[in-house]
């Protein structure tokens, strides 16, 4: 069995995604302009730095990212907080069977780490994490390799002894540019062949990751 397993959390752990995309178009509808789930998609797997930047390349350097942000995680903490923010079907599962395992658990996460934090606590499943590394905590974003080099450091693996679990484009690019072994279980971005070249395995859902840990021999 692999020595460690590092998690992303939005689109892997959470169901926040699609939240995020909705609570765009609300605060998008409200002030007049379009096309945000587009630029919510180019944003997949990105730290906050790297997404105010797309959005500005995208609208111009003159829209007020920094005040519709602000309303935008208003409306998604509104409906996310407290627990309400739904968990990928079979997580807890794998998180178990890992843990009884011994296997050492990660979270490396474009999102801030005041916001992880919370999530994870008001999930219930923030115990799991042996290390979590955030997308302040780092100076690159994804798809640049830092924020999985970092939590393999501090989880004292190789990354060729560890494996990566993301749904985005750029964590997928991240984790193999570690020279980790990266499973894309897809959420909002779907597979391309780029992809399906550097992937380990694509799987269909957590509960498959599980299946294929299963498959892998005990060292």
């Amino acid at each position: 069995m692999t020595e460690a397993v590092v998690f992303d959390m939005d689109g892997v752990i959470f169901d926040s995604e699609a939240l995020v995309i909705k609570t765009w178009e609300a605060v998008a509808e409200k002030h007049g302009f379009s096309d945000v789930e587009q630029v919510c998609r180019k944003c997949l797997g990105t730290n906050a730095a790297a997404t105010r930047q797309i959005f500005l390349d995208f609208y111009g350097e003159d829209f007020p990212y920094d005040e519709y942000k602000k309303e935008m995680s208003a409306l998604f903490h509104l409906e996310a907080e407290g627990g309400k923010l739904p968990k990928k079907p079979g997580v807890c599962e794998l998180l178990e069977y890992l843990k009884t395992r011994g296997v050492k658990i990660g979270l490396a996460t474009s999102t801030r780490e005041k916001v992880v934090l919370k999530e994870l606590k008001d999930g219930g499943i923030l115990p799991f994490f042996d290390v979590i590394v955030c997308g302040d905590m780092v100076k690159r974003s994804k798809p640049d390799p830092d924020i999985y080099l970092e939590a393999c450091s501090r989880l004292h693996v190789r990354p060729s002894e560890c494996f990566a679990i993301e749904d985005s484009y750029n964590g997928i690019r991240a984790a193999c540019r570690a020279g980790m072994k990266a499973i894309m279980v897809p959420d909002l971005a779907k597979p391309t062949e780029e992809m399906e070249k550097l992937a380990e395995r694509i799987l269909p859902s957590l509960h498959a990751v599980k299946e294929y840990f299963e498959e892998i021999p005990e060292k």
